[in-house]
């Protein structure tokens, strides 16, 4: 266990190398991982969105697509579909980029939403169905998508259902001065990401997931996870409070975190860190406090603030 997790920190310096002052967001990254769940990066042009996903392929010895996004783009250029065969006059599958353990999703908000909902199953499911059936992705399946919230024309919404299939939104930020400097330090004389190397397996990470699974939540804990999602439902700000699946992810989640941080079990803390990652991109305001300002984290925050913490 104690190799595994020593391999687990080493991939978090290797990130945090190539995308500098951004340990924390890496770090959330790297629970989103071991919890099994999807993320989307949503923050400006240019802050290593696209760099962090590729360094987390580099970074594992598992098979990753990238796929940009554009708004010609069709579901069978996701998926795949069936392609005749003339040597024996039959329809055959052709797996597309999904079938992969990484997948980067470019600009996912530049596709149509037709589009987009091509990539619900794979998602919550790790599978796309076909004329044939149902086909499983490879294991792990990490979807990364990116997003740019600055630039709207040629965008789509994403839909509230497939929001609801990210784990986590994740934002980078701009680095400090100290990081900004090092950055353009470090690419001076080369590029960071050609030098890394694989620090895990498909097979580390998968046995990574199970021991996630085994790290305790207290009965206290999982109310006051209930709680807390169950208050997103009842506030006058939102129109559309968390779902049940946003309860599995924050608890799964939260599993994650302590097993990174050396704990086989949960702590307040975890939960109030990851809820506003884990459950404001979930939340829909309504139309009188979206003109007024209110952001869903604040609301996620203003909720914690109101609940009594577990002791």
């Amino acid at each position: 266990m104690e190799d595994t997790r020593q391999q687990l920190q080493k991939l978090h310096q290797c990130l945090s190398s190539v995308i500098r002052g951004k340990e924390d967001t890496i770090e959330l990254l790297l629970v989103s991982l071991l919890s099994g769940g999807n993320v989307l990066l949503h923050d400006v042009p240019g802050v290593g969105k696209t760099t962090l996903a590729k360094s987390l392929a580099a970074c594992l010895a598992a098979s990753f697509h990238r796929l940009q996004f554009t708004p010609d783009l069709l579901p069978t250029d996701i998926l795949g579909g069936d392609v005749y065969n003339p040597r024996d006059g039959e329809m055959h599958f052709r797996p597309g980029p999904v079938f992969a353990n990484i997948l980067l999703a470019d600009e996912i908000n530049r596709a149509s939403p037709r589009t987009q909902s091509a990539l619900l199953e794979a998602m919550s499911e790790g599978q796309v169905s076909t004329t044939g059936g149902t086909v499983p992705l490879p294991r792990p399946f990490l979807l990364l998508a990116t997003e740019n919230p600055v630039e709207f024309q040629g965008t789509y919404a994403l839909p509230e259902a497939q929001l609801d299939r990210f784990a986590m939104r994740l934002t980078l930020g701009y680095p400090d001065f100290d990081a900004e400097r090092q950055l353009v330090l470090d690419r001076l004389s080369g590029e960071p990401l050609a030098d890394l190397a694989p620090c895990l397996n498909c097979q580390d990470i998968l046995d990574l997931q199970g021991k996630v699974r085994q790290v305790k939540v207290e009965e206290s804990l999982l109310a006051y996870i209930l709680e807390i999602v169950r208050a997103t439902r009842q506030d006058d700000r939102l129109v559309l409070g968390g779902s049940p699946r946003s309860i599995l992810q924050l608890t799964r989640c939260s599993q994650g975190l302590a097993w990174f941080q050396g704990r086989d079990y949960v702590l307040p803390d975890d939960i109030k860190r990851l809820a506003v990652p884990v459950l404001a991109h979930r939340l829909v305001l309504d139309t009188q406090a979206s003109y007024s300002g209110e952001e869903a984290g604040q609301v996620v925050k203003d909720i914690l603030g109101k609940l009594p913490v577990p002791r």
